[in-house]
């Protein structure tokens, strides 16, 4: 099986056009549909359904798909062990972050310590929403995770790092700490009385949220949807409402917004966990072995430190 077929597969499933992955990958249109031909005639199935809008897979290009991704993310790890002149860890790690959490506040430290102790791991970090991140860590197309807790899934393994209630942050007014020393609380009912910026329905903290108030019988008014901390903090600054968020994507805000308060939320409080989500059907790399268990020793540091 020749590897360049599975490549020019996945760019044409990826970019939804035999044409315009014939550009991308600087090959003739017909030689990359004779490719595409060839690998239905391998597999004895039709791979793609063509329009004239693009193509889709059909049934079994879905399953070619997402062999490919592995096949082809073997064959890069391969190539960089193999390339590799010494006895260091070397190689592409792909880390993802569940927007609002922990992780976007321990991401620099993470990049400097594998800076510092790998410098042959090249690290490439985004934040997604965590549906989204368990599909890319199926596939393979990520190789380690820090997500909200989505409890038991086939094909993936997680560990447990830390769980956090959510809190409400506005701006101005009470709020932290009482003169007393204890957090500043405030009810559920409280906290969704006014205009409110969280994140889209599918993220987990949403879905928390909207469970809450379907049990409790209450409305939120939503006037901005937004999985960024940096777009929530400056809506805060305007005053344009308040937010509920876990604790450390919280303090996350209080640091950009400086006059902001946060307050605890009772009756009832609302908790959620995260965790390292790595595959489990395909083994780690050893640098991305190494990447996940330093994301897990700077989230429980910062876990046991706030």
């Amino acid at each position: 099986m020749d590897v360049k077929r599975l490549h020019a597969f996945v760019r044409v499933v990826d970019i939804g056009s035999i044409t315009r992955a014939s550009t991308m990958l600087r090959i003739a249109q017909p030689a990359l549909s004779q490719q595409i031909t060839a690998l239905e005639q391998h597999f004895g199935k039709p791979l793609l359904l063509r329009s004239k809008r693009g193509v889709v897979p059909t049934e079994a290009g879905r399953i070619l798909y997402t062999h490919c991704q592995r096949i082809l993310k073997q064959m890069e790890q391969a190539e960089l062990d193999i390339s590799a002149t010494s006895e260091a860890v070397t190689g592409f790690v792909s880390v993802a972050l569940a927007p609002l959490s922990l992780g976007s506040l321990i991401a620099v430290q993470l990049m400097a310590a594998i800076r510092s102790r790998y410098p042959g791991i090249v690290l490439h970090i985004n934040e997604n929403v965590g549906g989204v991140i368990s599909e890319q860590v199926m596939t393979g197309k990520t190789d380690v995770a820090l997500i909200f807790d989505p409890g038991n899934v086939p094909s993936l393994s997680f560990q447990p790092v830390t769980t956090e209630e959510l809190y409400f942050v506005k701006r101005g007014g009470d709020g932290v700490q009482m003169p007393d020393g204890r957090e500043a609380e405030v009810t559920f009912a409280e906290a969704v009385a006014g205009p409110l910026v969280l994140p889209r329905r599918i993220h987990t903290i949403r879905q928390v949220i909207d469970t809450t108030l379907s049990r409790a019988g209450l409305s939120a008014t939503v006037i901005v949807e937004t999985e960024s901390i940096s777009l929530l903090a400056g809506a805060l600054a305007e005053g344009l409402g308040a937010t509920i968020l876990p604790r450390s994507a919280a303090f996350a805000v209080l640091r950009r917004v400086p006059d902001a308060k946060l307050m605890r939320i009772r009756k009832p409080n609302m908790k959620i966990s995260m965790a390292i989500c790595v595959s489990g059907q395909l083994p780690l790399s050893e640098p991305a072995a190494v990447v996940r268990d330093h994301l897990m020793r700077l989230a429980q540091e910062f876990t046991q430190r706030d």
